[in-house]
Parts: C-alpha cells; structure tokens; sequence
C-alpha cells in the first residue's frame, strides 16, 4: 500500500472514530447537567424551567441563568427526596397539570393552522361588506340653560336666522365657537335623549328643545349616511382571532362530543364534598 493511500485511509479511520464521540456531544434533552443521589437532572428539565420564568428574564443570557436554574433543580430533587413517598395532594395535582399541559398543547397546534385569505376575505364580507351597516349623524346644536332660552332660540331660527351665527353666540357648550358643529357620531356616542330626539329627525330639520343633564339644546340635524366598512387591513388581526376562536371552539365541542363522557350532574351531588379539602391529606 503507497504511503499516500495509508494516509487517506488513517485520515478516513480517524474521522470514523470521532463520528459517534461528536454525536455523543451534541446536547439533547437528555443530556444529564446534574445528578442528586444518582437521579439525573437533564437539560431537558433546565430547558422547561426557562420557559416558565416570568417574562423579563427569558431574555437574559445563559451563562446568567444556569446556576440558578440549576440550584433550583437540584435543590427541589433533595427535597423531593427527603420528602420521600409521594403524598395524594402531589399525585393528583401532576395529573391534573399533566392533563392541562396536554390539553394547551392541542390548544396551541390549533392555533397555528394558518387562516387562509379565502377566510379572512369571507368573514371580512359576512361582518362589514354584507352586514347591515350603522347609521351615521352629522349635526350641530345650540346648549343653554332653560327651556325658555331654547324655545326663544327656535322662534328665531324659525324667523330665518342662521344657526351657525345663533351658536357662535348663544351657546354655552365648546362647540359654540364652531357653529355648533358636533361632526360624525354614531348610535350610543350622544346622551340618551340627544340620540333619540337625532334619531326622529330628516336632514336639515330643528328639534324642539331637548334636555339632557348638560341643559337645553336645539338641534340641526346636517347629515345622514350609512358607515363606511374599515378597510380590510384594518380589521385583519381581529378577523384572524375570530376565526381562530371559532374554530377552536368548533374543535373542543367536536372532540367532547365524540368522547364517551359520564358525569355527576349538581342536582344529583352531595356539593359539601367540594368543601372537604382534608381528603387531599398534609
């Protein structure tokens, strides 16, 4: 054999033998970081602690959270270990956190499906492009103190003065110095009797006097109009949420009705026992 094949070869060998110490060293969650008494803690549990701790430190680097993780680890395996037998409080409390971990794990591979834009696009539609659409008021009033004032103020918008000009003068509210103008509002935005007495009203029409805890306006409907859908843009996020609320709704109801479920029903129950926490022992 040339002295150049024996080379290779050595060179092939050597990388052979350093294939499975390499593989040995690549981290996994069973990577043992510490032993208690012969049980092994792992990265695996480490890993799981870093997930839970509140939410200013998951970005804290590694090399300031391991001892401490680590302490806590070890520090609970001895613990655990003095305590020895495991007591009824502890069994039952990991099965109903194991069966909570489980039951968010499904939650959250649902959540993950994509929303596809046929969806959005449909909901968008169903919510604001078909939807009944609200109705919009663009008006104006004049506020004062008594009636009196207020019935004086029709008579002279009924003589023709100008209701701007009445305002800017008249009126006791901010939006005297604008003419009275309150601009777009919707149902619900006004004082209940304001809205009810807007509501009544054509374009372009005064109301008699209407009190509210403010005083006494006369009002002058503008504007009417049906409101405008949001952009699509607008609503996106909060169609997306719909959508996934709805099916993962869609899901649980499926899944618990498919199961083969018994239970106790209250009516039927002695429901002093949910009092009785002394069963679940020290």
């Amino acid at each position: 054999m040339s002295k150049t094949l024996r080379t290779v070869c050595a060179a092939a060998l050597a990388v052979g033998l350093a294939l499975p110490v390499q593989a040995q060293d690549t981290p996994s969650v069973d990577t043992v970081v510490a032993t208690v008494n012969g049980t092994e803690i792992t990265l695996g549990h480490m890993l799981m602690v870093r997930t839970r701790l509140e939410q200013q430190y998951q970005s804290l680097p590694a090399d300031v959270l391991w001892d401490g993780i680590l302490d806590q680890l070890v520090r609970q395996e001895a613990l655990k270990q003095a305590q020895g037998t495991e007591t009824t409080r502890v069994r039952i409390a990991v099965e109903n956190e194991r069966r909570a971990l489980m039951a968010s794990e499904k939650i959250a591979d649902i959540a993950a499906v994509p929303i596809t834009e046929e969806e959005i696009q449909a909901a968008y539609n169903i919510s604001y492009v078909q939807a009944e659409k609200a109705t919009e008021y663009n008006a104006s009033h004049i506020l004062v103190e008594t009636e009196e004032t207020a019935q004086d103020i029709v008579a002279q918008l009924e003589g023709g003065a100008d209701f701007a000009d009445l305002a800017r003068t008249a009126s006791t509210g901010p939006s005297g110095p604008g003419g009275g103008s309150l601009g777009w509002f919707g149902p619900g935005m006004m004082v209940e009797p304001f809205q009810k007495a807007v509501e009544m009203m054509e374009p372009g029409a005064i109301s008699a006097p209407v009190q509210t805890q403010f005083g006494w306006h006369v009002i002058k409907l503008n504007e009417v109009r049906d409101k405008a859908a949001p952009p699509l843009e607008e609503v996106r996020s909060l169609l997306e949420n719909e959508l996934r609320t709805a099916a993962l709704d869609a899901f649980i109801n499926a899944t618990v009705e498919a199961a083969e479920v018994t239970r106790t029903d209250s009516a039927d129950a002695d429901l002093t026992m949910l009092d009785q926490l002394e069963l679940l022992g020290e």
